[in-house]
């Protein structure tokens, strides 16, 4: 079983940074889905059909961003719900994913992070891995190729592994500093954590603050295991 990604994506500005980040997790043997979060159901039958049939068209322009790997295309998935951090977690349950993908707020800076408001909301407590990407990510070099990880955490967390799995689905190497060079910074969720769940130290906030690089929050224990692997996710 593949580790299974949902990218959240609304056409939205930086939302392509997203999908760019999906499609990386896609070449380290992911299976990706796009999904888009409608917030009300149209109460006349026709208007309901037209709604839905424009987000899943919204979503077909998305995937047609990017030329996908292994010759894939991403499953394409409308949800509805009032809440879109609520909508996405339900999402995700049900389809068994084990990390949801955000692009940074709209005003952020080209080349750092900002999360927005639903990323946020994941990021206390949710149940999956969260990943953001950083502003302008789409039409960088690291889009390409991701060649340097740096794991954030400690033993007992699951960042290590994760990123060890991904350097190796990904030809990639596993770094011990996380600096201006690295391509992906992978952070466990703090020891005081409720194992299977994130929570982020103080400083592994900031460190999300100040990167320059997508990084990739994993729950409290948990290892995903990217390429061609028995389990998606394991606890450490």
């Amino acid at each position: 079983m593949s580790v299974k990604v949902i990218v959240s994506y609304d056409g939205t500005a930086n939302e392509d940074d997203a999908i760019a980040l999906g499609r990386l997790f896609a070449e380290a043997g992911a299976a990706v889905a796009l999904a888009y979060v409608r917030h009300t159901h149209e109460p006349d039958r026709n208007r309901e059909t037209l709604v839905q049939h424009e987000a899943e068209a919204l979503l077909e322009r998305g995937a047609a961003l990017f030329e996908w790997p292994h010759g894939s295309r991403p499953e394409l998935l409308v949800v509805t719900d009032r809440s879109t951090p609520e909508g996405l977690r339900a999402l995700a349950e049900r389809e068994s994913a084990h990390v949801i993908v955000f692009c940074s707020d709209s005003h952020t800076a080209k080349g750092h992070i900002a999360v927005g408001n639903s990323a946020e909301r994941l990021l206390d407590g949710a149940g999956i891995a969260i990943a953001i990407a950083p502003a302008g990510f789409a039409h960088s070099a690291r889009a390409a190729a991701i060649r340097r990880i740096v794991a954030i955490g400690d033993g007992d967390g699951g960042a290590r592994a994760t990123a060890d799995s991904l350097a190796e689905a990904l030809n990639a190497t596993v770094e011990p500093v996380a600096d201006d060079h690295a391509d992906l910074l992978v952070i466990d969720s703090r020891p005081e954590a409720e194992p299977g769940r994130i929570s982020l130290s103080s400083s592994a906030a900031h460190l999300i603050e100040i990167a320059t690089c997508p990084v990739l929050v994993v729950p409290r224990g948990v290892a995903l295991q990217f390429g061609r692997t028995p389990a998606a996710a394991v606890g450490s």
